[in-house]
């Protein structure tokens, strides 16, 4: 989609934001929700322990590498909690969620807090923004036609036109690529940071693969573990696909205020406590964007003050269904890949 910018600017001459962020924090809606992230976690925890010990239980069957399934959605549970860490939404401490994000990245998932934290941080400054938004860079897949038009080769172009029809199989190297782009970050990193996130993404793969080739057969371990990354890289890429392929895509040189920076790039994902629960909070992604310090179960209640505050200084508020949703980001993809000739 080509930004047109033609949402009328504040008609007082000040920031449209004010208004919202200041009935937003009236609301409470800032506030800490600790009790709602001691049971996810803790619930998550217990569920992740329950599906080990049914592998080890069931380890002598190849039925077992089924339960790569649900340790694939209880991996991306603890994804969403990181990510939830890394915008201090659950404790009020930077120390304390930074502890936290390390736990469940690094420990737990083997993905960086601080490389996460320095490239989503960099995306929430500019999301969609060309040359600013990491997430919209060059690389393997191409988001705007001047990009399409610079990948070279034969594989390349036929790659680059059938990038759309290549996303959801691509995903599912996405859990290992994430692991190998936190690996490759650990150089940019000081001393002590690089000691620390280094050894725990050591524990994290000595601890998975221990466990993995304890519990089973090496068959059946390498299946395992290639149903789990494969399913959770999916699912990460499912939640974060149609927050904001397909809208506005700002250029260098354009600058937009926060309220238009954010809402202009960004779609909500329309449905109820299931996609609330499958996209971790991410269907929300205006309100998310607006406001990203707010605890994920209070989004839902955010929703009705930023699209009536959106409709009142005349911004279009994207919202759309799961299904279509996708159609729309998938026929970006699909639109840019032309450009490859």
């Amino acid at each position: 989609m080509t930004v047109t910018l033609d949402a009328p600017r504040s008609r007082t001459g000040g920031s449209d934001f004010g208004p919202l962020a200041r009935r937003v924090r009236e609301s409470g809606l800032l506030e800490r929700r600790r009790g709602y992230y001691a049971w996810a976690i803790g619930g998550n925890l217990a569920a992740t322990a329950g599906l080990w010990a049914a592998i080890g239980w069931f380890g002598a069957s190849w039925w077992v590498v089924l339960l790569g399934v649900p340790l694939a959605l209880m991996t991306a549970r603890t994804a969403f909690l990181g990510h939830d860490a890394g915008h201090r939404q659950i404790a009020a401490s930077h120390r304390a969620n930074r502890w936290l994000g390390l736990l469940l990245g690094n420990a737990l998932l083997g993905m960086g807090y601080g490389w996460w934290n320095d490239k989503h941080n960099r995306h929430h400054a500019n999301p969609n923004h060309v040359g600013k938004d990491p997430d919209v860079g060059e690389g393997v897949l191409a988001w705007t036609r001047e990009q399409a038009e610079r990948h070279e080769g034969r594989f390349a172009r036929w790659f680059t036109r059938n990038q759309a029809r290549l996303f959801f199989p691509l995903l599912l190297l996405e859990g290992l690529n994430l692991k190998l782009g936190t690996a490759l970050d650990l150089r940019r990193l000081p001393g002590r940071e690089k000691a620390l996130e280094g050894a725990l993404l050591v524990v994290h793969a000595v601890g998975y693969l221990g466990l993995v080739f304890t519990l089973l057969s090496p068959g059946k371990a390498l299946v395992l573990i290639a149903i789990h990354q494969g399913l959770f890289g999916v699912h990460l890429g499912c939640a974060f696909a149609p927050n904001h392929k397909g809208m506005e895509m700002p250029g260098e040189d354009v600058r937009l205020d926060h309220l238009r920076r954010q809402v202009l790039t960004s779609r909500n994902v329309r449905g109820g406590v299931v996609t609330d629960w499958m996209l971790g909070g991410l269907n929300y992604q205006i309100e998310h964007h607006l406001f990203p310090s707010v605890p994920r179960p209070n989004l839902r209640r955010l929703q009705p003050l930023v699209r009536e505050h959106c409709a009142a200084v005349g911004l279009p508020y994207a919202e759309e269904g799961a299904v279509e949703s996708y159609r729309q980001a998938l026929r970006h993809m699909d639109e840019v890949g032309a450009a490859a000739g």
